[in-house]
Order: structure tokens, then C-alpha cells, then sequence
């Protein structure tokens, strides 16, 4: 059974960092798509980074440059390590597996209703203030 639960969340002013984690079981993560999507109130869920089974990464332009995804595969967890958040960063952030897929199918990652295809943790709030 996949079970996937994200910590480091947080409120912090403009400008700040936040390093979220995924810890997972039930599988091996180097063998399956990861990725991070969030979801602010009143707004569709949207993916902001993935990593493919053999390492290979994306982002949503709004999150490229400033965040990165990582993985420590004998610790089993997902990283995201977010720099220079702004306002527009706060939403939920969930931790989400295309679930037995080794690379990200890009319906799995256009989805835009949280927990629509593949697992996903309960998430972790993150607020940032002007």
C-alpha cells in the first residue's frame, strides 16, 4: 500500500526558503514517477516539479529557477527545496506518485483536481507573506 506523507511546511516572508519532504512507503521511489503539485483556495491543483523513475526532471515555469526536486533514494523521500517564494507560492503543497508508472504520463501531470490520478499524501501548507 502506497502512503506518502509531507512535512516543512511553514509561513515565511517574501524572499524566504522552505525545504519540503515526502517520506514514502509501500514502494520503491527510484522506480516510479514522483512529483509535487499545489493547490491555493478557489484555484485548480497544479504540478510544480516531477522526477521521472531515472532521474530526469521537470518544472512548471513558475517554479523553475526558484524550486528544485530531489530524491534520496535510501531515505526513501522527495525533496523540494523552494528559494525566493512570493505570495503567489501559497497553497497546499501535496507529494503525489503516477502510481506504477516509471516515467510521468502527462495526464498525470496536467491534472487539475488534487488527487485525481495517482497517490497522494495529505499535504502540507505553505504561506508566504508580503
Amino acid at each position: 500500500q502506497v502512503h506518502l506523507v509531507e512535512s516543512g511546511g511553514g509561513s515565511v516572508q517574501s524572499g524566504g526558503s522552505l525545504r519540503l519532504s515526502c517520506a514514502s512507503s509501500g514502494y520503491d521511489i527510484s522506480l516510479v514517477c514522483m512529483g509535487w503539485f499545489r493547490q491555493a483556495p478557489g484555484k485548480d491543483a497544479e504540478g510544480v516539479a516531477y522526477a521521472h523513475g531515472n532521474g530526469g526532471y521537470g518544472y512548471a515555469d513558475s517554479a523553475r529557477d526558484r524550486f528544485t526536486i530531489s530524491r534520496d533514494n535510501a531515505k526513501n523521500t522527495l525533496y523540494l527545496q523552494m528559494n525566493s517564494l512570493a505570495p503567489e507560492d501559497t497553497a497546499m503543497y501535496y507529494c503525489a506518485t503516477d502510481t506504477g508508472n516509471y516515467y510521468c504520463s502527462n495526464s498525470w501531470w496536467t491534472q487539475t483536481k488534487a488527487r485525481d490520478s495517482g497517490d497522494w499524501g495529505q499535504g502540507t501548507q505553505v504561506s508566504v507573506s508580503s
